[in-house]
C-alpha cells in the first residue's frame, strides 16, 4: 500500500560513468571557443573552424475557435479557451552563440532525412568557406552521420561529414547544450502564443530569427570543465590505483 506524505523523496540521476566526464569536457571545452575563430582555451580548433550548437524542439500547432477581443479601457483582451488542434511542427536551431548569430528550421517531422538537410545546409549555405565546422549536440538517434549517407549521395555525404567535428551532450545532459538557451528564448519571446498552421509559425519565427540576429544576441557561457569537476563530482567514476 502506498503512503502518501511519507517523509521520503525519490531523485532520478544520471549514473555514474566514464561517458559524462568525457561528454562533459568535450563540451565545455568547445562552448568556451572565440566564436569558433581558430582561438579558444579547450581544445584548441583548426584554422577556419566555426562552432555551432543545434538543438530541436517541437511545437503543437493550435488555431483560435473564435475571434480574440482586443483589449479596451478597463477590460483586458479577452480570448475563448477552445482551440482546434492543427498536428505539431518540429524546429531545428543552430546558433553561433559567442557571434550572436542563429538559424530555425520549421520542418514536419524530425527524422534523419530532415536532420541531414540541417546540418548540409549549414555547412553549405551558411558557412562554405569553413574548413571545419564544430557541431555540440545531444545523442539523439538521427543526430549522426549515418543520416548524412540514408539522405544524400556517398560523395555529398562524405564531403559534409568531413567538414564536421562533432562533440555529444552527455546523457542526460542536453542541458549543457547552449542551443538549448537559444530554444527557451524562442519559446518564451516568440511562440508563448496560438499559432494555427506552418506557415504562420515559419513566418513568426523568420521574424524573431531576424531581430535577434540584428541584436547580436550572445550567450555568456560561464560553465567550464573545472566547474564540472566541482558540480558534477556524484557522477565522476571513482578510480582505484
Amino acid at each position: 500500500m502506498r503512503r502518501y506524505g511519507a517523509p521520503y523523496s525519490k531523485q532520478a540521476q544520471a549514473l555514474a560513468e566514464g561517458a559524462v566526464v568525457h561528454s562533459t569536457r568535450g563540451e565545455c571545452g568547445v562552448c568556451l571557443a572565440d566564436g569558433g575563430r581558430a582561438r579558444c582555451l579547450h581544445p584548441p580548433l583548426r584554422s577556419g573552424a566555426t562552432g555551432r550548437l543545434p538543438g530541436r524542439d517541437s511545437r503543437q500547432l493550435l488555431a483560435e475557435t473564435r475571434p480574440r477581443q482586443p483589449s479596451a479601457p478597463g477590460r483586458p483582451e479577452r480570448h475563448d479557451p477552445e482551440y482546434v488542434r492543427g498536428g505539431v511542427v518540429n524546429l531545428f536551431l543552430v546558433t553561433e552563440p559567442l557571434r550572436g548569430w542563429c538559424d530555425v528550421r520549421v520542418s514536419d517531422q524530425r527524422t534523419r532525412i530532415d536532420w541531414a538537410h540541417c546540418v548540409r545546409d549549414l555547412v553549405d549555405v551558411h558557412y562554405p568557406e569553413a574548413e571545419m565546422v564544430v557541431l555540440v549536440m545531444d545523442q539523439l538517434n538521427t543526430h549522426s552521420p549515418a543520416s548524412l549517407y540514408e539522405t544524400f549521395a556517398p560523395a555529398v555525404a562524405k564531403r559534409v561529414t568531413d567538414t564536421l567535428e562533432i562533440h555529444y551532450t552527455p546523457k542526460h545532459g542536453s542541458w549543457l547544450n547552449m542551443a538549448e538557451l537559444a530554444l527557451s528564448a524562442l519559446q518564451r519571446q516568440c511562440l508563448d502564443r496560438r499559432l494555427a498552421d506552418q506557415a504562420t509559425v515559419e513566418r513568426e519565427v523568420a521574424a524573431w530569427v531576424a531581430a535577434r540576429n540584428a541584436a547580436n544576441a550572445t550567450i555568456d557561457w560561464r560553465f567550464t570543465a573545472a566547474d564540472a569537476r566541482i558540480k558534477l563530482t556524484r557522477l565522476y567514476p571513482a578510480v582505484q590505483a
